[in-house]
């Protein structure tokens, strides 16, 4: 009784009818809307027939289409993967290009903080004998923007 109940709800929901409250009084009658059967022509009904079965050729056209796009899948996914390590190798790398840096910074600095200018200059003067240029002795030249200079002369005295 309770799902003819239920049926019957949905149908007055369906129609528009409205019964509020648990204790419907009078029931009203909902009208039966039969619509007429079209009818279906017979080369409609072939068609339709035709189109449910399957023949050979779509299924190996569906088959083929699977398989392309099975490989297709597997390729872009080996692509994937591929991107994937290679964004962790390169992490890895700068990791290691930044400690790198950072010992090579530290050991500049050790050094640099070590060294007793006073002291070198001690040593070149009187040790080595070297002296500080006079007058006439400093040739200025243009490097012309490389870094580093050849000498092809003997140096004059």
């Amino acid at each position: 009784m309770a799902v003819n109940g239920r049926a019957k709800r949905r149908a007055a929901y369906r129609d528009g009818v409205y019964v509020q409250g648990n204790t419907a009084r009078r029931i009203q009658a909902v009208p039966d809307r039969n619509e007429p059967v079209k009818k279906i022509s017979a080369r409609t009904r072939k068609n339709r027939e035709r189109a449910k079965h399957m023949n050979i050729g779509s299924v190996l056209s569906m088959a083929i289409a699977m398989v392309a796009a099975g490989f297709i899948l597997t390729w872009y996914l080996t692509l994937q993967s591929d991107i994937t390590n290679s964004v962790k190798h390169i992490a890895a790398l700068e990791s290691e290009l930044n400690q790198l840096r950072r010992d090579n910074d530290e050991n500049y600095s050790r050094i640099t903080s070590n060294v007793d200018l006073e002291e070198v200059k001690r040593v070149a003067i009187q040790e080595l004998g070297m002296t500080y240029a006079r007058e006439g002795q400093i040739v200025i030249f243009n490097g012309e923007g490389s870094d580093y200079v050849r000498q092809t002369g003997d140096i004059p005295d």
